[in-house]
């Protein structure tokens, strides 16, 4: 177990620490990966850089506790959202799409923080952290898969479980390889024009029409 910011006590401290926070998140955010300088990151939140020292050991500490949170967020977000008690009796075509959406919009919406946040972690030698991290992502996941699994018998594929895990890939792959990774993703336009709508559109009716849900 690895511990990257020092204990925080008091009240002001703790508001100072996730206003650091979430200063990063912003900054990693706009600049990506190499514009996150300690400088811009203390302007941000309004302190100087040598409170961000005091706090941390150095930039990689603080980076690698902004990723770690905002999985830990994500997680916190997609468990409310997808909570059982929120879809009794609702379609689960409804909560296929769901997923869908958010997953699209929310790598379009913060293209540069899931973007900055994937080739940390992909490029961090620290095998605790990176640990960590694939856990928290698998957590994520299975609870979804989980819930989409708790509906198996209005799903025809005929291997529920595999197909629903291919399809929240396919999904993911699909919103990284499309919004995260290109360096302009203006660009994927000139394989599928008005790529974006296209997406919104065709990609939950194959999904739904691959683990045979009817709407």
């Amino acid at each position: 177990m690895f511990q990257t910011v020092l204990p925080v006590h008091q009240a002001r401290s703790r508001e100072s620490l996730n206003r650091l926070l979430k200063a990063t998140v912003e900054v990693l955010d706009k600049y990506g990966l190499e514009g996150a300088t300690v400088p811009r990151i203390a302007a941000c939140a309004g302190v100087s850089p040598g409170t961000i020292y005091r706090r941390f050991p150095d930039k990689d500490a603080l980076l690698r506790e902004v990723c770690l949170r905002t999985l830990e967020s994500n997680y916190q977000v997609v468990s409310h959202s997808l909570a059982p008690e929120r879809w009794q009796g609702k379609p689960l075509a409804d909560m296929v799409r769901l997923f869908i959406d958010t997953t699209l919009k929310g790598h379009r919406s913060h293209r540069g923080l899931a973007r900055a946040l994937l080739f940390f972690t992909l490029q961090h030698a620290d095998k605790a952290f990176t640990r960590k991290s694939a856990e928290l992502r698998k957590k994520t996941f299975d609870h979804i898969a989980g819930l989409l699994l708790s509906r198996r018998e209005e799903i025809r594929h005929p291997r529920p479980e595999a197909a629903v895990r291919f399809a929240m890939l396919m999904v993911s792959f699909a919103a990284q390889g499309t919004t995260t990774l290109p360096r302009n993703p203006a660009d994927m336009s000139r394989f599928l024009p008005d790529i974006e709508n296209q997406f919104d559109r065709e990609l939950p009716q194959m999904v739904l029409r691959f683990l045979g849900i009817e709407e």
